[in-house]
């Protein structure tokens, strides 16, 4: 199917823009993996699944989404390294004071400020490119919650950007 293998493109350019996004210092923690095929059955499966077991809203509504993709995009933040720029706003007077991050509930936290917004732009440079290239797409947190929890990719915090090409955005009435 051409548009298949064209989606795949589109997957494959935002996962470039997200991987050449700027970042503070130069650094780069950002993981990347797209998914197409099968796995996005599973992926909703277990966006469901998740949703019934922990009694939460909307896993279900997003995981229906994923199913109805052309691909999907994770972005995750691996073993990022703090900024040293002694800054403050991950709560931590200094960068030294920052304790390595933890399991928490869906994510691995606390983390410094300026590695998760380096996740955000690689995100919103991922997103553009979608969009410049008239491809719908969502950035979906659940989607990178259950990825996680899955093992699907390795990483403290990870979001989804589902894409598809339809006559109408199957993102927009949720």
């Amino acid at each position: 199917m051409p548009e298949f293998k064209a989606m795949e493109l589109v997957a494959e350019l935002m996962a470039i823009a997200a991987r050449t996004a700027p970042k503070a210092g130069g650094k780069d923690f950002i993981e990347l993996k797209i998914l197409q095929g099968d796995s996005l059955e599973q992926l909703a499966i277990a966006m469901t699944r998740y949703g019934q077991e922990k009694g939460k809203k909307n896993f279900d509504r997003d995981g229906e989404n994923v199913r109805r993709s052309d691909a999907v995009l994770l972005v995750g933040l691996k073993k990022a390294a703090k900024a040293g720029l002694d800054c403050g706003a991950c709560g931590a007077a200094r960068c030294a004071d920052l304790e390595g991050p933890h399991e928490g509930p869906e994510f691995a936290g606390p983390l410094c400020a300026w590695r998760l917004i380096d996740l955000g732009i690689a995100l919103g440079s991922a997103a553009k490119t979608a969009g410049i290239l008239n491809v719908d797409n969502r950035v979906m947190y659940r989607i990178g919650v259950v990825a996680r929890k899955t093992g699907l990719m390795d990483a403290e915090v990870i979001a989804g950007i589902p894409i598809s090409a339809t006559g109408k955005n199957i993102y927009f009435d949720r």
